[in-house]
């Protein structure tokens, strides 16, 4: 797995925190920069970290059952985006508008939600001997500005693209999870 797999996947992991991104835009009229910024620290702190821990638990764990580090890659990160498709195309109303969208425990448990994927995905960096420092810096980044975006075309634009952008977010990892299956088989 290389540079361009990393940034692919760390688009992917961000497409959620873009979506509630957009949504955190729509909550405000005219956000403020700290309003902008605020979701991308979260967010992209979040997306650093936590395949951080599932590097370290990947490590763990990848001697012990590295003969299918392929398949657990390719079904982790079909879920994960499989999981995104669905969301996208989900038809359910959402959450109701909240005081404080920008507030300190609202966003830990935002930024936390929108990460879990990622604690995933360290994983399958553990069984690749990915440079996880890289990886999570690039993530982190790639998270922040996304996010930070969203909120601003969240406040452009409305919700018209919100599972849009969750939608392309999973067929990404989705099409990641098939390219790695399919490299390995090839290879054998």
């Amino acid at each position: 797995m290389g540079l361009l797999e990393i940034i692919l996947i760390a688009i992917g992991l961000a497409m959620d925190a873009f979506a509630v991104s957009i949504t955190l835009g729509l909550s405000v009229k005219n956000p403020k920069s700290r309003e902008i910024v605020i979701p991308g620290l979260y967010f992209g702190l979040f997306q650093a970290l936590m395949p951080v821990i599932g590097y370290f638990l990947g490590i763990y764990f990848a001697a012990k059952i590295q003969f299918l580090d392929h398949w657990i890659a390719f079904v982790l990160l079909g879920f994960i985006g499989g999981k995104m498709i669905k969301d996208s195309l989900s038809k359910e109303p959402e959450e109701k508008k909240r005081e404080n969208p920008f507030g300190f425990i609202v966003m830990l448990v935002l930024a936390f939600a929108t990460s879990i994927d990622a604690l995933a995905v360290g994983i399958t960096y553990a069984f690749f001997e990915i440079n996880i420092l890289q990886a999570a810096l690039i993530t982190g980044a790639i998270t922040f500005f996304i996010s930070s975006g969203g909120v601003i075309l969240g406040n452009i634009f409305g919700e018209k693209f919100k599972s849009k952008a969750e939608l392309i977010g999973g067929v990404v990892l989705v099409l990641i999870g098939i390219k790695i299956l399919t490299e390995h088989l090839l290879t054998r």
